[in-house]
């Protein structure tokens, strides 16, 4: 299978004027053909630096997609850039200046005369006609390869990428194979602890597995290749099931399930409500679960430093009070070189309290506290 990579084209990117979300649908498009994604890179507007960077990436991967920089203007240095990297010329293609003046004539204008750089493309490159915009796309051979340029405007490029590029490359390198992936989600277990027990399937090669670490959480990638979908689930079905063996209970959700949403997805089941009560963490246990739906009541957030009996009694009186099943106190203190967490709960079973030590950066004490609060509920609810 080809390897690819992104160049995305505008000083507004680097100076962070404007948010690049081009590479993202991109990486999914060629993720979904089966095409390995090898680097990404933002340049200006710059033709000297554009050429450099296609030269660059020409020389390790078979297909090259640009966004931006397709524009009337002399700072829009895609076409120069590519050409030079190419070894080209560029060239009018009457075809295209016909097209861009009767996308103008739609909205009632006419074309002016700096809107004729966008008619020229760099020799022996197959135009794109662009029928959202007024800005024409193209592909260049480099060798076996190929450089596809598309427009930086978001609409534009989503467009002539889903109904022109993702079709050419898949014709240009009979891309037969698909690619598929599923995302586990775990919490309570370290990533060192997780890496010790999925060393040798993070070894393979096809299908493959990758630990993403969040504080209190992993993800786990798990993708396969194969010639059809169906060959590919059956894959990482296989897969899973010796995560899923080895993990137990460690695995929450899927793909877009949260860590909050699962518990309340619990509660739900049993018909029980949940209120919380927090201190030195910023009121992000109340933050997470008010963001989903489900029978969470409220929360109140308190100083730091609460003491564990004061927070005791707390609960007791919230129970109490807001006529819930289920009331989780936690508290997370900073102590010289770590912080201390210690969660309580309170639910028609009886009483239950956890704690643990952090060792980690202080910025991500506070999630990962909220992460261990709810693991341990969540664990408890499927007990």
């Amino acid at each position: 299978m080809p390897d690819a990579e992104i160049l995305t084209i505008g000083t507004e990117l680097l100076l962070g004027e404007i948010v690049d979300t081009n590479t993202q649908k991109i990486a999914r498009a060629l993720l979904d053909s089966g095409v390995n994604l090898y680097r990404t890179m933002t340049v200006g507007d710059n033709a000297g630096r554009i050429a450099e960077a296609v030269k660059e990436s020409i020389q390790r991967a078979e297909i090259v997609i640009t966004t931006g920089g397709l524009g009337p203007t002399v700072d829009d240095a895609t076409r120069e850039g590519i050409a030079r990297a190419l070894g080209v010329e560029l060239i009018f293609e009457p075809e295209l200046w016909a097209q861009i003046q009767n996308r103008f004539e739609h909205y009632g204008r006419m074309p002016e005369p700096v809107n004729r750089r966008q008619a020229y493309i760099p020799a022996g490159a197959i135009p794109i006609p662009n029928p959202v915009g007024t800005a024409p796309a193209f592909a260049a051979p480099a060798g076996k390869g190929l450089v596809v340029a598309l427009p930086g405007v978001p609409a534009e490029m989503d467009f002539l990428l889903r109904d022109a590029a993702m079709p050419l490359l898949r014709e240009y390198f009979h891309l037969e194979s698909v690619l598929f992936t599923r995302l586990l989600r775990t919490a309570g277990v370290g990533e060192s602890s997780m890496e010790g027990q999925l060393e040798d399937l993070e070894r393979m090669t096809n299908p493959t597995l990758g630990l993403s670490a969040h504080p209190g959480r992993v993800d786990l990638r798990l993708t396969a290749r194969a010639e059809t979908p169906d060959e590919a689930k059956q894959m990482l079905d296989s897969l899973e099931a010796e995560v899923r063996r080895r993990l137990g209970d460690a695995i929450y959700g899927q793909d877009g399930q949260t860590l909050e949403r699962k518990v309340l997805e619990l509660l739900a089941e049993r018909g029980w409500r949940l209120a919380t009560i927090e201190a030195g963490t910023s009121g992000l246990l109340a933050a997470g679960l008010s963001a989903e739906d489900g029978p969470y009541v409220g929360g109140r957030l308190l100083p730091t430093g609460l003491e564990s009996v004061r927070l005791r009694k707390m609960m007791e009186d919230e129970r109490a009070t807001a006529e819930v099943e289920v009331i989780l106190g936690l508290t997370l203190r900073q102590e010289p070189g770590r912080s201390q967490f210690e969660a309580q709960l309170i639910d028609p079973r009886g009483d239950h309290a956890w704690g643990r030590s952090y060792g980690g950066a202080p910025a991500n004490a506070a999630r990962w506290a909220t992460s261990l609060a709810l693991d341990g509920l969540r664990r408890r609810l499927i007990s």
